[in-house]
């Protein structure tokens, strides 16, 4: 066997590798796990204190909204307080916060300026100060909670001992540059949700993350050093034993950007690829549950993509040299993006790299706003 043909070989294997195992991965989800009763003792009644944190910058366009969206929620309101803190905004947010409050004096709502932007993970260290419910939500000032009850569902799942902490599941407002946000969402939830009837899933929302206080003090708040705090700190939790889930019947809207999409989705990579990167050092203390998904997860975000790199450079290389067979496979690749899943599948890798590339010198921890429809 020539070394063009250990070459060619080398590189279907590489790419059957990368297709395979998340395929495998997420078939062994949505057949074992997704269609499975939850496993959890939840109390829809249950009503403990909330204190609800919204970290802004610049949010003018957004932030009366989404108080507007969090004040109608059905929970009692002499159980809830919000928590605007502020990353030295300079186009009014603040102010449009104070007015709101006087507009709503039943509302329990504190502002926290800062001086500094250093980061959402630093507000929302600033804003722990200053909680006094049992239940603590983090939520992005550019989404919306998409019912009344997504509160009081999120919620109640954490009456339930063994669970630690909450996320929703999220759907785009919009589809995104070639439907690629879209397709990216409806395959992730299925992911979350299975990970989550498995034990736990390692990958958080800001737009509704809840933890029970105490679980969040315990584990020293949210990392300064990276850029997925919310995801970090749920991993935390699961690997100290409790359950960290993506429930169902919690959903919310996330706005996309209308300039910047794909600028904004690779900055989203990064913080993933620095989220996995730390949590390696952290494997041997998950449980057998949760261990097998950390790994799934850490291989598909790290890793994984580079295959796909690794045998397009391959087959590219070998097309230049005059291979047909390396030349055929290329096309059939590039001809096969205008099936929705396989276009979504590999422009989310190619962020993947990207991001990994880009932490090198940058990790986005406070970066430049950008507008949302």
């Amino acid at each position: 066997m020539s070394v063009a043909d250990v070459l060619t070989l080398l590189a279907l294997a590489l790419a059957l590798t990368h297709f395979s195992f998340p395929l495998l991965y997420y078939l062994y989800l949505r057949s074992r796990w997704l269609n499975k009763p939850w496993d959890i003792k939840k109390d829809p009644s249950y009503r403990p204190r909330v204190t609800i944190i919204v970290p802004t910058y610049n949010e003018a366009d957004l932030i009366e909204s989404k108080l507007n969206n969090i004040f109608e929620q059905d929970y009692p309101k002499d159980l809830m307080s919000i928590i605007v803190v502020d990353s030295a905004s300079t186009d009014g947010t603040v102010e449009i916060v104070e007015r709101w409050r006087d507009k709503h004096p039943d509302a329990r709502l504190v502002i926290i300026r800062e001086d500094i932007r250093r980061g959402k993970a630093y507000a929302l260290n600033n804003a722990l100060k200053h909680v006094d419910g049992e239940i603590i939500v983090i939520t992005d000032a550019d989404s919306r909670w998409a019912s009344k009850d997504v509160l009081s569902k999120a919620v109640s799942w954490l009456s339930d001992p063994t669970v630690g902490a909450v996320t929703c599941v999220k759907r785009p407002e919009e589809k995104g540059r070639l439907d690629i946000e879209a397709g990216y969402r409806d395959f992730y939830n299925i992911v979350r949700i299975g990970e989550s009837k498995k034990w736990s899933t390692p990958i958080f929302h800001g737009k509704l993350a809840a933890y029970k206080k105490d679980l969040l003090i315990e584990i020293g708040g949210f990392p300064l050093d990276i850029g997925s705090d919310d995801s970090y700190v749920a991993t935390l939790i699961a690997i100290k034993g409790f359950r960290a889930i993506a429930v169902d019947n919690a959903i919310c809207r996330e706005l996309v950007p209308k300039k910047g999409y794909h600028m904004w989705r690779t900055r989203r990579a990064q913080h993933l690829v620095q989220h996995f990167i730390k949590i390696l050092g952290l494997l041997s203390k998950a449980s057998r549950e949760f261990k097998p998904v950390l790994v799934a997860e850490a291989w598909l975000h790290l890793f994984n993509p580079w295959l796909l790199l690794a045998a397009a450079t391959i087959l590219f290389y070998k097309a230049l040299m005059g291979s047909l067979t390396a030349l055929a496979m290329l096309v059939a690749g590039v001809v096969l993006l205008i099936l929705k899943p396989y276009r979504t599948w590999v422009v989310t890798q190619v962020y993947l790299v990207i991001a990994s590339v880009r932490n090198l010198w940058t990790k986005e921890i406070a970066w430049e706003k950008q507008e949302k429809s």
